[in-house]
């Protein structure tokens, strides 16, 4: 059997333009590992909800590698967390990802990513964002797609406002040990959805029977 057989997740391939979201496996993290240890974030910021690279340097590698094993692990139709690699151009620039619960009842998830500082202000972010919502608008029956970033991130609040998000609140939430930060909450609907280059896509139709959208 192919591996994709097994866990349909990895036959997925989304293409945008000159962007491709493609599986994460095993033989593409250590490529990955590198690409986070270069930089996402001046030292001093911390944009992640869960400061994960605030760890020693020595143990980020595992930590991520960790991190995406559990994804796989915990996999069921109730909770699961789709990740992709960003490929821009041909360059591995970051990641995009969509988690969501009861997603069979709710039609809606969160989206998450990161993006390399090599990369970052040249309207990658805002095409990795685009690529995901219309992949699971057009392709998942989504409904609504949310976001949120704290109020002191610019770049992540300005991508989700070029999307056609709309403001959905602010709430504190931690950050560092002892830290709460006001977190911006979005949400977006096909209605106001800003789309970008049409997709092309592959895998879908088992990762759909996967999720139990064609039981």
């Amino acid at each position: 059997m192919e591996l994709a057989e097994i866990f349909p997740p990895f036959g997925l391939r989304v293409e945008a333009g000159p962007l491709v979201l493609r599986p994460i496996t095993d033989e593409l993290l250590p490529e990955l590992v590198e690409l986070s240890m270069r930089g996402i974030h001046a030292p001093e910021a911390m944009p992640f909800f869960y400061p994960w690279t605030n760890a020693p340097v020595e143990e980020q590698p595992l930590n991520y590698a960790r991190f995406h094993w559990g994804v796989r692990s915990n996999w069921n139709r109730d909770l699961w967390d789709l990740e992709f690699a960003v490929e821009y151009e041909g360059h591995l620039v970051g990641c995009q990802g969509f988690m969501t619960g009861s997603y069979l009842v709710t039609r809606t998830g969160e989206t998450g990513s990161w993006l390399g500082r090599e990369f970052q202000g040249r309207g990658i972010g805002t095409a990795m964002r685009q690529a995901i919502c219309a992949f699971v608008f057009d392709h998942l029956d989504a409904e609504e797609v949310t976001s949120a970033a704290y109020t002191d991130n610019p770049a992540s609040n300005a991508v989700s406002r070029k999307v056609g998000y709309q403001p959905n609140g602010v709430l504190r939430k931690t950050r560092r040990l002892g830290e709460w930060h006001p977190s911006q909450q979005w949400v977006l609907t096909p209605e106001t959805f800003v789309r970008g280059p049409e997709l092309r896509v592959s895998g879908v139709e088992a990762f759909r029977r996967f999720i139990g959208l064609d039981d």
